[in-house]
């Protein structure tokens, strides 16, 4: 066991002891505790200052997570049934920053309005430049920024996309699109309603990525491997990306696009028409 933040240890009657002084040292019995000053002490497993015994730590701290998820599920399960009671159909749109997620999204926009009512929480950490870009596209928009004054959130939680739906019109909408903050880990680990969760994963990643991060891509449903344009210049074989995605999520949809020239881009919208059609 490491050194632990902070100055305390508990003991068996609940109570929690500071002593004085900073460091607080491990001992051989894997239990912890502050000495005055600096001074480093090892102990052979016999604790000289009682009984340590009852100690959980890595109990507590997955308590402590399970409940952090229970209320993100609970906040979940609340949008859900939200977008299902108005007969909204809502997809959590991931990738890392620089895919092409939002010019993925904007392309969408202008291929399906007039068609289908759209709404998006735009989700950043900062700014309100990828919702002035989306704007004037048929879309409701609701901005979304995760900022708290420590640099900001980095990903969407529940309790957040709740919080930006009441920026929408959910009764007049067909589908909710979340554009997530870019992040190839955390977005993944979060339910926030959504139907489905889909992810653009650009050639210029590497093809190494569904390997390096595999729980993003476990998650999703279908993923748009976007950029292919490049791949000439970038020496980039499109079949071992599209392998390399298989090995960690054997069933998840994998189109191969261009959100700038358009290419593969009609098997995208679709595969959303069908999609929203799932109500």
């Amino acid at each position: 066991m490491g050194p632990v933040v902070g100055r305390f240890h508990r003991h068996d009657d609940g109570t929690v002891h500071e002593h004085d002084g900073g460091t607080v040292h491990s001992h051989g019995s894997d239990l912890v505790h502050s000495h005055a000053g600096d001074t480093v002490h090892e102990h052979d497993g016999t604790d000289q200052h009682g009984d340590h015994s009852g100690y959980a730590t890595a109990t507590e701290r997955v308590d402590v997570l399970q409940a952090i998820f229970s209320e993100n599920d609970l906040r979940a399960s609340i949008n859900r049934e939200a977008f299902e009671s108005n007969g909204v159909r809502a997809l959590n749109l991931m990738s890392s920053p620089g895919s092409g997620k939002t010019t993925v999204l904007a392309a969408t926009l202008d291929e399906l309005a007039g068609e289908l009512a759209v709404g998006v929480i735009e989700g950043d950490i900062a700014t309100d430049l990828d919702a002035a870009r989306l704007s004037g596209r048929g879309a409701q928009i609701s901005l979304l920024n995760t900022d708290n004054g420590f640099g900001g959130e980095c990903h969407l939680d529940a309790p957040m996309v709740n919080r930006a739906l009441a920026g929408l019109e959910l009764d007049a909408l067909d589908l909710v699109i979340i554009e997530n903050v870019g992040n190839l880990v955390c977005p993944a680990e979060f339910d926030v309603g959504e139907h489905a969760k889909a992810m653009v994963y650009s050639i210029t990643e590497g093809e190494d990525k569904p390997l390096k991060y595999p729980v993003m891509f476990r998650a999703v449903d279908v993923v748009l491997l976007n950029k292919i344009d490049l791949a000439p210049y970038l020496d980039a074989d499109v079949a071992t990306y599209t392998e390399r995605i298989r090995q960690v999520n054997p069933t998840a949809t994998v189109l191969a696009v261009s959100a700038r020239t358009g290419e593969g881009m009609a098997d995208w919208f679709a595969w959303l028409r069908r999609f929203a059609a799932e109500i």
